[in-house]
């Protein structure tokens, strides 16, 4: 009797573990318009798939600082920097939480890490600012997390943070909005389509 119960909590705690082991497939590398990985840390120019569109770079927008990420006619931006959740991972991968931030020197005292600026009530649009901080995934900086996910025969970006998995949020494409300041990035239903080039 005692073998018969000691082989079945056995059977019970190897299938608990193997359940909660389970974490699913890792997500997919994201790689760079030479066919390369995405490397955490490097800088790249987001670039538009097509090519009409344009490059990203910082400008003022009716305030002077912190400065919105806009896309720039004829241009193909600034560098920026990808860096995951867990910053040991080198590659980039689809689907998971990053910052992103324009490695350039500004003026302004914020950081360029990408935030998800307040809900602009005259335009009705979520734009991406920056001021971000670094890292420090949770609740205070859940505005600060973006991601990369295919889309069609490229990638698009998204603000649908999974860092804190108790907080409440947006899950939003991110695509261009054309205002009296330029053509900016906020979250929308007409996702930027996009490739990266090493800078």
């Amino acid at each position: 009797m005692k073998i018969t119960f000691l082989a079945l909590v056995l059977l019970l705690a190897l299938s608990t573990k193997t359940l909660l082991g389970s974490a699913g497939p890792t997500p997919k590398e994201v790689f760079d318009s030479s066919g390369k990985n995405l490397r955490a840390g490097t800088q790249y120019y987001i670039i538009p798939a097509s090519p009409d569109a344009d490059g990203l770079s910082l400008a003022n927008t009716g305030k002077d600082c912190p400065l919105d990420a806009v896309a720039v006619e004829g241009y193909r931006g600034l560098p920026l920097v990808f860096t995951p959740v867990n910053p040991k991972k080198g590659v980039v991968r689809v689907d998971t939480d990053l910052n992103i931030y324009f490695a350039a020197e500004t003026s302004c005292p914020q950081s360029n890490v990408w935030k998800v600026s307040d809900y602009d009530s005259a335009t009705g649009q979520w734009f991406v600012t920056t001021g971000g901080v670094f890292g420090d995934p949770g609740l205070q900086t859940i505005r600060n997390w973006f991601k990369i996910e295919r889309y069609e025969d490229a990638y698009k970006l998204t603000y649908c943070p999974s860092v804190c998995t108790s907080c409440t949020h947006l899950c939003r494409d991110m695509g261009i909005y054309e205002d009296q300041y330029g053509k900016r990035l906020a979250l929308t239903d007409v996702p930027y389509k996009v490739r990266f080039q090493l800078a």
